[in-house]
This record gives C-alpha cells, structure tokens and sequence, in this order.
C-alpha cells in the first residue's frame, strides 16, 4: 500500500506539472517579440516654454532669474516620451492622449532608429486615446487588433513599449481583472500584472494570437514606478473611437440625457426584479431626448437598442457607441412591469453642454420647525420642508415631501440618506404628510422586505432601499 501511494503521489506531481507546463508559453515570448516589436514606436514630444516675442524664461526676481542670461531668452522645449504603435501601413499610429496633450511638435521613432514628423489626426480625453499620421516612403509594419471581450482573467498578455525611454523592451504577466473603474467616464479597463511604467503609455497590450486587446494608459503606484497593477483600455473601447477619430478627426457620441445609478441586490428585491440589472434613472434632462421620450425617474433600463444593459456601467457605453440621429427601442421596468419605449439619440456635446444646477436660489422667510417624525423609522428623523430648512440644506427649489434632519449613525439608514436629503416617495407613492409616510411605511414593510425610498438630493434623483 506504501508503494502504490508513492506512485499515485508520483503521478499526481508529474500531472500538475505537466498543467503548470501547459498554463505556461512553451517557447517564451521571443517569437512574438520578433514579429510584433518592428511596429511598436516610441512617441517623443515636445512643448514650447517661454513666449514667442523673446520675453523672460524665468519671471524676474525670482530664484531662477540668473539662468536667463544663459537662456538667451529664447524658447525652450520640453520633452517628453511614450510609446504607440502602428495600425496602418500608410502610417496611422495609436497613443494616448495624455502622450501628446499640449505638445507643440510630435516625433514617431521606429525600431530601426528613423524619425517621422506626426501630425495630430484626432484626440479623446475620455477614453484616453490619440490618433497621429506620418509619412512613409516605404510601406510601414502593422499590428492588428484583437477582441478584448474574449480575454479572459489569468491568460497570458504582453507589453511591448518605452518604459523610462528605454525604448523596445518586452513584459509579460496576466490579465488579473476585468472591468475596472478608475475614476473616468467610459471606464471598463483591463487589469494586468504586467511591468508598466512611465514611458509605456499608449504602447500596446497583446495576447498571445499577437492582436492588440488594449492601449496601455495607467498604473496604479504610490511611488510612480511598477507595482504589479496596470491598466489598458480594451480593444472594444478603443477601436470605435479610433475609427471615428480617422473618419471625422473627433468623436461622434450619442446622448440621451439621463443619470443613472447600479441596482443593488436590495433596490431589485424591493422593485420586483428577480436578479440585480440594469440601470436605474435618477435624472432626465428636460432639454434631453429622453424628456419626452416617456422615460421616468425610477425606471429601469434593461436593455438599450437590443443590447442587454447589465449594469450602470455599461449604459453609458452603449449610449456612447450609437450612432447620432438613430431611433431605438429602450426596455424599461417600471413598478412591476416591462415597457418598450421609443427614442431618437442625439449627439453628446462634450464641451459645451452645461452641468446641471445642485442648488437654487432660496429666500429668507420663515424659520418654524414643523411636526417632527422620528423614532423607529430606519433611525431617521423626519420634517415637513419649512424656509429655514430649505435655507439650512439648500434644497432644491422644486422638491417636495418630506426633509430628513438627522441620521442615527447605528441605522440601516447610515451611509445611505444624509441631513438634507428629501423624501419624495416611498414605496413609489408620492409622500404629502408625516401621517402618510407613517402608513406608507407601516404597510410596505409589514412583510420585513426592503422599503424604497426616492430622495431629491440637492436636485438629484436617488433611489434607497431600506430596512426596519
């Protein structure tokens, strides 16, 4: 019996080494490395410093005044470097916009040391994206991109770039996560453990086929250097905004107008959704296509012009990605019920469309506190909205119901409702009264499920689902 567990152990080892083997590049990354390095470039740029009538590089009286001297009072330029990498034989090159943001010259160096003049074809801020030409006499190397929505977390992915202006260096690891916010409008990013560092942005991330499945653009470092956490912007993200940017030198969006949050496990129980999904609509733009679209603060957005919507995240890409001017089918829930509403998507106007007010001018009448409803309601205390209350929390002109004044730090209402928001409805019935809300409450939560409450924050819509 000793021997045969020694040889079941054996072969046991020998399999998980043989998966670990397998799991693994059998050749290492050289062959890729040949094949795909030739069309990664570096981006060199440059921004004028100083004025162009010869004025003083340094302000004078200042610390650095005496280098003027040496200066000559000339323009100076400042350097800097990323990496990018060819999509067209013609010579259509990828970066990021950061990489060439202010810069007043833009250079493309290839692997065999040639320089190129860029021009800028079209740049977005909001995915981080940048779209140059230069001119070639010969034929350029390419690479293509691959399908970011078939990565998968744990499977092998190289950068090929410009770390530290090092120029032409190769790291590998994996796809660690998927869909990861950091802080912008569009995020979906992948997250790798692959070395990336200064210099690596806008250089190309590949999957083992060879095919670009992101854009390098951020690390996540306190020190500034690599720590093992990278984020590119996939495929699927980058290749409709590159193609837009080459066909019109800007992008093209569509918006309909509206403010979405996440459906929370609890917000879908107490809605009637049998899993959490969608988007819920917190705000519709009155001068927005949605306005008179039938769409209503609360709604659930499930799908959006055939396309399943599976968070609030995703609402705003596929927003984003259809085409301005297009009629589409909008699948909504909506207390209890699934609705199909109609709709014309028209373009974002990403500078000039105005933010939305969070406060109103108020007047200075009238400083009685009303009737007080507090005690066991989720921890919240509970008054009719007076003038010194819309004073004292600047609420917002047009909302109505009920304002809440205080928050037991220890109640499920902690960290979900704040002094000052409003009750405009519970449970989808418009509150008037603190009797009503009293009843309201008693008869939604007589079952101990979740209760919703739709707030007015400051002229924002929210929705919160709480429990006794």
């Amino acid at each position: 019996m000793r021997v045969l567990g020694a040889v079941i152990f054996a072969l046991a080892l020998m399999a998980a080494c043989a998966v670990q083997a397998a799991a693994q590049p059998n050749e290492g990354f050289a062959d890729l490395n040949d094949r795909l390095s030739p069309a990664v470039v570096n981006i060199a740029t440059a921004q004028r410093v100083g004025d162009e009538d010869g004025s003083p590089l340094f302000a004078p009286g200042t610390p650095l005044e005496r280098y003027n001297d040496l200066s000559g009072n000339r323009l100076r330029m400042q350097r800097s470097l990323g990496s990018g990498f060819i999509i067209d034989a013609d010579g259509v090159v990828i970066t990021n916009h950061h990489v060439i943001d202010g810069a007043d010259e833009v250079e493309v160096v290839l692997q065999n040391g040639r320089i190129l003049s860029a021009t800028l074809v079209g740049s977005d801020p909001a995915t981080d994206i940048a779209v140059l030409r230069v001119q070639s006499e010969t034929p350029l190397p390419v690479v293509a991109f691959g399908d970011s929505e078939a990565a998968r977390v744990g499977e092998w992915v190289v950068a090929i770039g410009n770390p530290f202006g090092l120029g032409g260096s190769l790291t590998a690891g994996v796809i660690s996560a998927r869909g990861r916010e950091i802080g912008g409008r569009y995020d979906d990013y992948l997250q790798t453990d692959v070395a990336i560092n200064r210099g690596n942005s806008g250089g190309p991330l590949f999957n083992m086929d060879g095919d670009v499945i992101g854009v390098n653009t951020a690390i996540f470092s306190p020190t500034g250097t690599s720590v093992g956490i990278s984020f590119s912007v996939p495929s699927a993200i980058a290749e409709p905004v590159i193609n837009q940017l080459i066909e019109y030198g800007e992008t093209r969006r569509g918006w309909i107008g509206v403010n979405v949050l996440e459906v929370t496990r609890d917000m879908a129980e107490a809605m009637g959704l049998n899993t959490p999904r969608g988007a819920v609509l917190t705000r519709i733009d009155p001068d927005g296509p949605a306005a008179d679209s039938g769409l209503e603060t609360g709604d659930v957005i499930l799908a959006f012009n055939g396309r399943p919507v599976a968070d609030d995240r995703v609402l705003p890409r596929i927003v984003a990605e259809t085409a301005p001017g297009s009629r589409v089918d909008v699948e909504v829930f909506r207390r209890g019920e699934s609705l199909t509403l109609a709709l014309e998507v028209e373009r974002l106007e990403e500078e000039s469309r105005p933010t939305p007010p969070v406060g109103a001018e108020l007047d200075e009448d009238g400083d009685g506190r009303g009737d007080v409803l507090n005690g066991d309601l989720f921890g919240m205390t509970l008054e009719p909205i007076t003038d010194a209350l819309r004073r004292r929390y600047r609420i917002n002109a047009d909302a109505s119901g009920l304002v809440v004044t205080a928050v037991d730090p220890d109640s499920d209402a902690a960290g979900k409702v704040r002094p000052g928001d409003v009750v405009e409805e519970i449970a989808w019935t418009p509150v008037e009264s603190l009797d009503q809300a009293r009843d309201l409450i008693a008869r939604a939560g007589a079952d101990g499920a979740p209760i919703l409450f739709s707030l007015n924050r400051q002229g924002q819509y929210v929705l919160e689902t709480l429990r006794s």
